[in-house]
């Protein structure tokens, strides 16, 4: 019995297992990753500034009281 399990095991997981039927070129996490961070890079290049100058000047104001 131990023959036969061990056999049929072996088969099993010495079986080639079928490709899948449709893989893209890029897995859909490495895009929204990527998009995700283009989006934080483009929001930060625009917005960087003002909020720098928004956060000393709020600084200032309570450093001053």
């Amino acid at each position: 019995m131990s023959l036969l399990m061990t056999r049929l095991f072996l088969t099993l997981v010495m079986k080639p297992r079928p490709a899948a039927k449709e893989r893209g070129d890029v897995p859909g996490w490495v895009l929204i990753t990527v998009m995700t961070a283009g989006l934080v890079v483009a929001i930060w290049a625009i917005a960087g500034p003002k909020l720098a100058d928004m956060l000393g000047k709020a600084l200032d104001s309570v450093s001053n009281k």
